[in-house]
């Protein structure tokens, strides 16, 4: 299957559940993250602001902040994103996509990053990743390359698929969860 339409079989398997089942869903893979090593040992850590279909990790952002460096992605244009330090609800903005993000300046300083936790359409056990497409993870896992930064794919268990296409330019993730 090509990555267009694995996109819509996860986008269709996606909407057999509702928001509630979404939420208990949810639940299982913030206990899953929260849990892991590297999760429990990180300092600065790089999470994201969920879109309504994605798992609902906002409660795991806020806590970590408490105790931890959080940064969180903000597109930036068509085809660039950035990453920004999350200092509280009250200074984040809807930005692309009416996704939550981060006010203040870029986060450049990548080799500090203890963890990045990528979202996805979808992952295989190689840590492949599937994206909505645009690119916008595939650059920023090229730019934090360099820097061995460990990464986790999170999902939910429906978008962990047998295998998905790679090209080149994909990064796979260290272990997806």
């Amino acid at each position: 299957m090509q990555k267009a339409e694995l996109r819509k079989q996860i986008r269709l398997n996606k909407q057999q559940y509702g928001q509630a089942e979404l939420a208990v869903l949810s639940e299982a893979v913030r206990r899953r993250l929260q849990s892991h090593p590297l999760y429990q040992r990180a300092a600065t850590l790089l999470l994201f602001s969920p879109l309504p279909d994605e798992p609902d990790i906002r409660g795991v952002i806020y806590e970590a902040a408490m105790t931890r460096r959080v940064l969180l992605p903000v597109v930036t244009g068509s085809e660039s994103m950035e990453l920004r330090e999350y200092r509280g609800p009250e200074r984040m903005s809807r930005g692309a996509f009416g996704i939550l993000e981060p006010e203040g300046k870029a986060f450049t300083d990548y080799a500090s990053i203890d963890l990045a936790v990528i979202p996805g359409v979808a992952f295989d056990a190689a840590g492949h990743r599937l994206g909505r497409g645009r690119g916008y993870y595939d650059r920023l896992l090229a730019a934090m390359a360099p820097f061995a930064v460990p990464t986790l794919g999170l999902c939910f268990d429906f978008q962990k698929l047998p295998a998905i296409p790679v090209e080149p330019h994909d990064i796979p993730v260290d272990e997806v969860l």
